[in-house]
C-alpha cells in the first residue's frame, strides 16, 4: 500500500474511531439524569439503566464500550474505585445515602468507568487492548484487513490476527470465578486459531477455484463474514468451555453470593449465551460494510468513480458499524444472566436450600457470564 493511500486508510480509521466515541458521548451527556435510580441501588444489583430491556441493557453497553474510557487513567480509575467502595461500606452499616441529581449522575459515571477498566471478579486492571471499550480502535484496524484482503496468504494471516485478539478478550473479560490454567489457554488458543485458519483457506481456495479471478477477488471481501461467524462462536466457546466444568458462583437478585457451591448448568447457559454474542456480532461488522458498498447506488457510483476511494469509505463504515453493532450484540443477553432454580444440579438445589431462610428455594438464581 503507497503511503497516500495508507494515510487516507489511517484517516477513515480515525474518523470511524471518533465517530464511535463522540456518537456515544452525545447520546450519553443528553440523558434525563433526574431519571436515575439512586446509586446506592447499585449495591444492591441495580443498574443505571433498566437492564431487563434491550434498550437499556444496549445503553448501559454501549457507555460502557466507549473509546473514550480509554483515556481515563489508572489513577482516576483507582480513586473511583475507592469512592465507591467507602460508599458501600456506609450503606452496608445502615446509613442511608442521598444525593443532588448531579452528584448522583457523577457517581453512576464513576462506576462506569471502573466496570470498562477493572474485572468484577478479579478486581484487576484489564490491558487497555483487551477491554471492550478497546474493541473498537483496537481491533477494528484488523477487521478492516480482513474485509478488503483480496488473497489468501493476506486473509489467513489477519484472520489469525482477529482471533488471536478475540481469545485475548475472551479471557480477560471471562468469568474469573472459575480458573483456568495456562495448559488449558494454550490448548484452547490453539484449537480457535486451528478452527479459523482452515475454514479461511477451505472457502478462499473453493472461489479460487470455483470462479474465474475478478468474480472470486470480489467474494473473497465476503469470506470474512461466515469465517468470522464460525471461528469467533468456536473461538469463545473452546476458550471459555473450561468455566463449565468448574461452574459458576451464584448471586441474589441483590447481589450476594448464596451459595458456596457452584453450578456448572449456570455456567453452560452462560457460556452458550456469549457464544451466540459472539457470532451474532459478526453481522454488522463483517457483513453490512461490504454489502452496502456493493449494492448501494450512490456508494457504488462513487467506488467506480474514483475506486482509491473504496477503501477509505469501508474502513470508516466497518468501524463505525463495529461501535454501534458491538454492545448491540452483547446486549441481547444480560450480563448478569439468571436461571430458573429447577434447573440447576440437585447438590446446588440442596446447597441453596440449606441456605436460605426457612430453608425455601428462590424462584431464580443469577451469575455473572462475563463479556
Amino acid at each position: 500500500m503507497s503511503s497516500p493511500a495508507l494515510l487516507r486508510v489511517s484517516s477513515a480509521a480515525v474518523a470511524g474511531v471518533t465517530s464511535v466515541a463522540a456518537g456515544t458521548t452525545a447520546l450519553d451527556h443528553f440523558e434525563d439524569v433526574s431519571k436515575y435510580p439512586r446509586f446506592a441501588s447499585s449495591f444492591e444489583g441495580g443498574e443505571r439503566h433498566d437492564c431487563d430491556t434491550f434498550d437499556g441493557r444496549f445503553r448501559s453497553m454501549l457507555y460502557a464500550f466507549n473509546p473514550m474510557l480509554l483515556l481515563n487513567t489508572d489513577q482516576a480509575c483507582s480513586a473511583a474505585q475507592a469512592e465507591i467502595k467507602t460508599l458501600r461500606a456506609r450503606h452496608e452499616a445502615g446509613e442511608r445515602l442521598d444525593f443532588s441529581v448531579s452528584e448522583n449522575a457523577r457517581l453512576w459515571r464513576a462506576k462506569q468507568m471502573v466496570d470498562a477498566a477493572i474485572h468484577p471478579d478479579t478486581g484487576e486492571f484489564i490491558p487497555r487492548p483487551f477491554r471492550m471499550s478497546g474493541y473498537v480502535p483496537f481491533n477494528g484496524p484488523v477487521a478492516v484487513a480482513m474485509v478488503t484482503s483480496t488473497a489468501t496468504p493476506a486473509l489467513l494471516f489477519w484472520h489469525w490476527a482477529n482471533q488471536s485478539q478475540n481469545a485475548l478478550v475472551n479471557f480477560y473479560n471471562r468469568n474469573a470465578s472459575s480458573p483456568m490454567s495456562n495448559e488449558t489457554l494454550a490448548m484452547s488458543y490453539g484449537g480457535a486459531v486451528t478452527a479459523a485458519l482452515t475454514m479461511a483457506f477451505g472457502l478462499s481456495s473453493f472461489i479460487n477455484r470455483r470462479f474465474e479471478p475478478a468474480r472470486a477477488k470480489q467474494l473473497l471481501r465476503f469470506v470474512a463474514f461466515p469465517t468470522a461467524v464460525t471461528a469467533s462462536s468456536l473461538n469463545c466457546y473452546i476458550v471459555r468451555r473450561p468455566e463449565i466444568a468448574d461452574g459458576y458462583k451464584l448471586f441474589d437478585d441483590h447481589s450476594r453470593c448464596i451459595c458456596d457451591t457452584k453450578s456448572s448448568v449456570a455456567a453452560k447457559q452462560g457460556v452458550l449465551e456469549t457464544t451466540m454474542s459472539r457470532a451474532l456480532l459478526q453481522c454488522p461488522v463483517y457483513f453490512l460494510p461490504p454489502a452496502l458498498m456493493t449494492t448501494v447506488p450512490m456508494l457504488k457510483r462513487m467506488a467506480a468513480r474514483n475506486p482509491a476511494s473504496a477503501l477509505p469509505v469501508t474502513t470508516y463504515l466497518l468501524l463505525v458499524s463495529f461501535g454501534f453493532g458491538l454492545p448491540a450484540a452483547c446486549a441481547v443477553f444480560p450480563r448478569m444472566s439468571s436461571i430458573n432454580t429447577e434447573d440447576l444440579e440437585p447438590d446446588v438445589k440442596l446447597h441453596l436450600k440449606g441456605a436460605s431462610s426457612g430453608g425455601k428455594l428462590p424462584d431464580r438464581v443469577f451469575f455473572n457470564r462475563g463479556m
